[in-house]
């Protein structure tokens, strides 16, 4: 029986508690994000986690389901409605549109915000995780869409992930499919039907999604589905392959396979937003059981027209920490960061451990990380725990060696032991 008053240790449901472990796992994940990114020439960049909720009620930025039934918000102490950010994409091209004027395009950022949706949870999907965004912005030509893909490939080579082994890039564009729509002379309200449902062709079978074509579609149906279920280029509609827009996908593929980055056509990806205007891809998990989709991005070059001014051409890409740790883990991948000291000083007696602070401070002064173990507890328990902390080295601490200024330093991955002064130790662990 639950004891009247008493606080639950439980986060708050859909959020997760970042213990050391996690934490190391997390800071990971973002160092490789990081250094990948900024090895691409992107630049850094954030923002509060709370937006008006104007900037995502606005036609075009993020859809409506987003909106109406996942986003946190309320009415702030000044009466200002506000929204903790779903997406990242918004707020960035709210930034980009402020300083259009002192930028210097084009312009590569990226971010690792926290993003937070009321939804359902399940595998992947939490209702509060941390996303990397890369974006390119001010190039309206294949190079960045190119570049911005090559970007999202080589994180999963440094992570040590191979294309085509444990994922696979699949791609597609909203512009062919608006060729299509123009070709059909489709109204608008049917073009966005049809594109909400075939964003959720891989969520039903194949007859029940061609039933609701028809029903949304009537006679462009037949065109609809020979696209929609086409397994390359080749068997696109007629009148889209004579588009610009199939020769511009035609390009970024034919790039990106020279590159030795490999990709799949696959006209069923078309990324829920309604910013996105051109390429969009996503990047499946090859896993068996967890075969989905990871990560994706493409093309939006009229998001930031929104706050007024001529349209600045963008293409970018989130990917998100909860389904990349389920991507690495699946492949046996993960490789946690490790946080541990590299020395760990053991006092033999708790009156020792003011001492072997001191000591700990000269080992720091020269850019070595060391900690105390201040506890009580045994020699053979405090060597243990530094073990299983990952330190390198221990120390023994003891009145033998406060008297005698001699040291007994432990390689706890090799087993073996050398002695020396605090000098030569140093020495010794700086050139280890």
């Amino acid at each position: 029986m639950k004891q009247k008053g008493k606080l639950s240790t439980a986060p708050y449901k859909g959020v997760r508690d970042f213990y050391p472990e996690d934490m190391a796992v997390q800071r990971y994940l973002f160092s490789i994000w990081r250094q990948t990114a900024e090895r691409f020439g992107f630049e850094a960049y954030d923002a509060s986690i709370l937006e008006p909720s104007e900037l995502y009620k606005s036609k075009g930025t993020v859809n409506e389901e987003i909106v109406s039934e996942q986003t946190y918000t309320f009415t702030d102490r000044g009466g200002r409605e506000v929204t903790l950010r779903p997406e990242m994409t918004p707020t960035v091209a709210r930034m980009i549109a402020g300083r259009r004027r002192e930028l210097r395009f084009p312009v590569r950022w990226y971010s690792i915000p926290n993003l937070f949706r009321y939804e359902r949870m399940q595998r992947g999907r939490l209702r509060e995780h941390w996303q990397l965004n890369c974006d390119i912005f001010g190039v309206d030509d294949t190079s960045a869409d190119v570049e911005i893909i090559l970007l999202a490939n080589e994180i999963f080579k440094n992570f040590g992930a191979e294309n085509g082994v444990h994922y696979q890039i699949h791609i597609s564009s909203r512009k062919l499919l608006e060729a299509l729509y123009d070709t059909l002379q489709l109204p608008e309200d049917i073009r966005v039907a049809v594109t909400r449902l075939a964003d959720r062709k891989h969520k039903m079978d194949a007859d029940t999604f061609s039933q609701k074509l028809h029903e949304i579609a009537g006679n462009a149906t037949e065109n609809l589905s020979q696209f929609l279920n086409a397994t390359t280029l080749k068997a696109l509609p007629q009148p889209v392959i004579n588009s610009d827009a199939y020769a511009e996908l035609q390009t970024i593929i034919d790039t990106l396979e020279e590159l030795r980055c490999a990709v799949t056509f696959d006209p069923s990806i078309i990324r829920g937003f309604d910013y996105y205007t051109g390429i969009v891809f996503e990047v499946f998990d090859l896993h068996p059981q967890n075969n989905r989709a990871m990560m994706g991005g493409g093309r939006y070059d009229n998001l930031t027209a929104l706050f007024g001014g001529d349209p600045i051409a963008g293409v970018g890409f989130g990917f998100g920490d909860v389904t990349l740790r389920d991507f690495l883990e699946s492949h046996n991948l993960l490789t946690a960061y490790d946080t541990a000291p590299t020395l760990a000083i053991l006092p033999t007696a708790t009156y020792l451990n003011l001492e072997a602070q001191k000591l700990a401070h000269a080992f720091r002064s020269a850019d070595i990380a060391a900690t105390v173990d201040l506890s009580g507890k045994k020699i053979r328990k405090k060597i243990a725990h530094a073990s299983e902390r990952l330190c390198t080295f221990a120390l023994v601490f003891g009145e033998d060696e406060q008297r005698e200024k001699t040291y007994t330093l432990k390689n706890l991955n090799e087993g073996s032991s050398i002695s020396g002064t605090l000098e030569e130790l140093i020495m010794y662990i700086n050139n280890s």
